[in-house]
């Protein structure tokens, strides 16, 4: 977990990625201490303190999406490692898995499910379980995600609620969790997915992606970008999927093995027709995205945080 998100002169809260590396103006959420963008090829793009860091920040306690840049669902590495194995000699086969073979560690944190309709019974995969190692398909992705996202939204309003009844001394803290919270889920929402073939003088490839903008202009950078590695490029929008931003770092999860970088360009892919067919089928079962009061509110800002807070 790392801080994503300082808050400007305005008060707005201002993500990692719409500023550029190096000393900021911005101020932690929490401390109002100063902080520096980091931005490199190494670890996730992040905020650090330019003093000390604050408690929140170090014990790692703000609040972040679930199943949105982590699929490995608090498993420890042992755990983790078994379920990989699990996939790769039953999952994948749609073997039933023996009791034998089943730890603690995945029924508890629900990754295996009992087939009550095997005698004796045995075990299969839970979709939950098919996140970490990348077999979920994108529509089931959203069903097992979408109601854990406002499941915690519930959570960090009742907990503002609560501490501001009880006038309790980390009140300002719970406040600024829920606005974290809220301004990550409203950058999902307020994303639209795509996904790109791109013709190139050598070859054919794939790109995925989420813009806040009209479509087209996000093409058009796309190409700037790739015409400084190819002598032709002809891009076409295989698809669209509104309010979905949630999806990009899952399909980069699902579909690793088949990433392609372009120099420093990490989210092209290489797809033969087959696989291609496969991915766009898995994008285009997706159902049309719902949005919720509380979704709607979010993307709308209606909250005034200054009355809340008084």
């Amino acid at each position: 977990m790392w801080l994503k998100y300082g808050v400007n002169e305005e008060g707005i809260l201002i993500c990692i990625e719409d500023i550029t590396r190096g000393k900021t103006s911005l101020k932690c959420p929490y401390c109002q201490g100063s902080l520096t963008a980091k931005k490199g090829k190494v670890k996730e793009h992040h905020f650090a303190h330019n003093d000390q860091t604050c408690r929140p920040i170090a014990n790692r306690e703000f609040p972040t999406l679930p199943l949105y840049d982590n699929f490995n669902i608090q498993l420890s590495s042992k755990d983790l490692a078994l379920l990989k194995l699990l996939w790769r000699e039953y999952g994948a086969k749609n073997y039933p898995i023996s009791s034998c073979l089943v730890t603690s560690g995945l029924l508890k944190a629900g990754m295996l499910r009992k087939n009550v309709y095997i005698k004796p019974p045995e075990y299969e995969f839970s979709d939950l379980g098919k996140i970490p190692v990348g077999a979920l398909e994108f529509r089931q992705f959203n069903d097992v995600q979408e109601p854990l996202l406002l499941k915690k939204l519930l959570k960090l309003e009742l907990a503002f609620k609560h501490a501001e009844y009880k006038n309790a001394p980390d009140l300002a803290y719970r406040l600024t969790d829920l606005k974290l919270y809220r301004a990550q889920l409203q950058r999902i929402l307020s994303s639209s997915l795509y996904f790109l073939e791109i013709e190139t003088n050598i070859g054919t490839f794939y790109k995925i992606g989420v813009t806040t903008r009209p479509v087209v202009k996000r093409v058009a950078e796309v190409k700037i970008d790739l015409l400084a590695h190819y002598s032709s490029v002809a891009i076409k929008v295989l698809g669209t999927w509104q309010h979905r931003g949630n999806i990009e770092l899952y399909f980069k999860h699902r579909y690793r093995d088949f990433n392609h970088p372009i120099g420093s360009l990490t989210e092209y892919y290489k797809f033969n027709a087959e696989d291609t067919e496969m991915v766009l089928r898995d994008l285009q079962q997706m159902q049309p995205k719902v949005l919720s009061l509380d979704e709607i509110d979010i993307l709308e800002e209606n909250t005034n945080w200054e009355q809340i807070a008084v």
